[in-house]
């Protein structure tokens, strides 16, 4: 198992600063790992978030509503839904009736892509958590905030 203060070689001056430190740590790690597995597919965590939300969704949705469902709130995901809809990953729908309301929908380009990447990301990320412990871990993370 890793030792958070053995890999950046630091001591801490209490426990709580070396949860803290260590969460921001392994979100980085987490982070890492996501950008090199989505790689090879030409999208981004952020942009395979979009697509599942598209994907789950069954119908259009306006571009707010995917922001606010989205796991990392994105200033730019206007821009990823950009680079998806010159993947023709999605398409963007304007509204009949009123040319500002803009609603996103997955395209069967976006559907073959999701269907390609394996589900298995979760699974490697936590692959040393039983399910009682990672249980515990995400009731103390809901708690600290």
């Amino acid at each position: 198992m890793g030792d958070f203060s053995k890999d950046i070689n630091s001591k801490f001056p209490n426990n709580r600063i070396k949860a803290l430190l260590n969460i921001i740590y392994t979100a980085s790690w987490i982070n890492s790992y996501q950008n090199d597995f989505f790689k090879p597919y030409g999208i981004s965590p952020q942009q395979y978030n979009i697509l599942r939300i598209l994907n789950g969704a069954k119908e259009p949705l306006k571009v707010q509503t995917i922001k606010d469902r989205m796991l990392e709130r994105s200033p730019n995901a206007t821009r990823l839904m950009d680079k998806l809809c010159a993947k023709d990953c999605i398409k963007r729908l304007t509204s009949e009736h009123d040319r500002r309301v803009v609603k996103i929908v997955i395209t069967d380009e976006g559907r073959k892509l999701l269907k390609a990447i394996p589900n298995t990301i979760n699974k490697d990320l936590l692959k040393n958590l039983t399910e009682e412990e990672a249980e515990q871990l995400s009731n103390l993370l809901d708690k600290m905030r």
